[in-house]
C-alpha cells in the first residue's frame, strides 16, 4: 500500500511545474521546523557547536536546511520527470570532464560526496549524461519506501547496492567494470569507522572509499550538488583524489580517509543551509572504537 501510494505521489509531483513544486517545499519546510522540535533543536545545537555561531544565526539557518531537505525531497519523489533532453534545464554541471578523464584510466571512479543538496540529483544527472552510475546506499527502515526509492532511481538509471550486504562484491564488480561507484560519506560509521575530527568534535566516519580506492586502484572524484538562489542546481566535480601506498595501509587509509573528511567539511561549511544538521553525525563516541584491521587511531584535535 505505501508503496504505491509513494508512486502515485512521484506520478502527481512530476507533472507539476517545478516551481510549484519547490514552494510546497517551502510550506512543509516551514512546518516541520515549527512542529519537529527534537530535530530542531538537535540541529540547532549542533551548528552552534560546529559554526560556532549564535543561536539567532543557527536558528535562521537551520529553518533554511529544513526547507531545502523539504525541497529534496519532493524532488526525489520528481525523478521520473528527469531525462536526456530537460535535465539540464534543472542542472547545471561544471568541470565533469575531470569525471570522464578518470574514468578513461580504466579503474573505475570511486565517487565521494555526502547528503549535501539534492543528492539523488546528483547521480541523476551522471546517468543520463550516459556515465554509468552504481552508488551503496543505507536501506530505508521501511522495506516498500527502499523498493519505491530504488525503482524511482531505476527511472533514470542509476544501480544501487545496499550497503553491509553481500552487494558489495557486486559493487567491487562495477568498479572493476569500469563504473562509478558512489560514497554518501558523511553518516556515523558506528565502532568500525575511523575517528576523525568533523566540524569541531571527534566522529565515526565511513571509510569505504578509501578501502575501495585502495582495493581497485580507484582515483576518488569528489562530486557535489548545491542547489542555487534560482532554484537550479550547480553539480560540480573537484579535482581526483589518489590514495598513496606508503606500505602502512592502516596509516594510508586513515590518512586519505581524513583528507576526504577535511573536503566534506568545508563544502558543509561553505553551504551551512545544504546539510542535513539533526542527523546523528556524532552518535558513536571515541571510547567506543572497534579495533580492525584497517582502523588504528582517533583523531585528538
Amino acid at each position: 500500500m505505501l508503496y504505491r501510494t509513494l508512486m502515485c505521489l512521484s506520478a502527481c509531483l512530476s507533472a507539476l511545474p517545478h516551481a510549484f513544486v519547490l514552494f510546497l517545499g517551502r510550506i512543509l519546510g516551514n512546518l516541520y521546523y515549527l512542529l519537529i522540535k527534537k530535530q530542531r533543536n538537535r540541529a540547532i545545537a549542533q551548528m552552534m557547536s560546529a559554526l560556532q555561531i549564535s543561536q539567532d544565526e543557527a536558528e535562521h539557518l537551520v529553518r533554511l536546511s529544513f526547507i531545502n531537505l523539504a525541497q529534496n525531497m519532493l524532488e526525489i519523489m520528481c525523478l521520473p520527470k528527469l531525462n536526456k533532453d530537460n535535465f539540464q534545464n534543472y542542472v547545471e554541471m561544471v568541470h565533469l570532464e575531470r569525471l570522464r578523464d578518470a574514468l578513461a584510466e580504466g579503474h573505475g571512479v570511486v565517487v565521494l560526496t555526502g547528503h549535501i543538496g539534492t543528492w539523488e540529483w546528483l547521480s541523476a544527472s551522471l546517468a543520463l549524461a550516459d556515465i554509468p552510475v552504481t552508488a551503496i546506499a543505507k536501506p530505508q527502515p521501511n522495506e516498500q519506501y527502499t523498493r519505491a526509492l530504488n525503482d524511482l532511481r531505476a527511472t533514470v538509471g542509476v544501480e544501487i547496492f545496499s550497503r553491509g550486504t553481500s552487494e558489495l562484491l557486486a559493487a567491487g564488480r562495477a568498479l572493476k567494470a569500469g563504473k562509478i561507484l558512489g560514497f554518501l560519506a558523511d553518516q556515523d560509521a558506528g565502532p568500525g569507522g575511523a575517528f576523525i575530527d568533523f566540524l569541531g568534535k571527534t566522529a565515526s566516519t565511513p571509510m569505504g572509499p578509501a578501502v575501495f580506492s585502495r582495493k581497485f586502484s580507484a582515483p576518488v572524484v569528489p562530486i557535489f550538488i548545491i542547489r542555487q538562489k534560482n532554484g537550479r542546481h550547480k553539480l560540480e566535480v573537484h579535482e581526483p583524489m589518489r590514495y598513496v601506498d606508503t606500505g602502512n595501509a592502516d596509516e594510508d587509509l586513515y590518512r586519505f580517509t581524513k583528507e576526504m573528511t577535511q573536503l566534506l567539511e568545508r563544502v558543509i561549511r561553505e553551504n551551512p543551509t545544504q546539510w542535513i544538521w539533526f542527523q546523528k553525525r556524532w552518535n558513536t563516541p571515541p571510547d567506543a572504537r572497534k579495533e580492525k584491521h584497517h582502523v588504528v587511531k582517533t583523531d585528538t584535535k
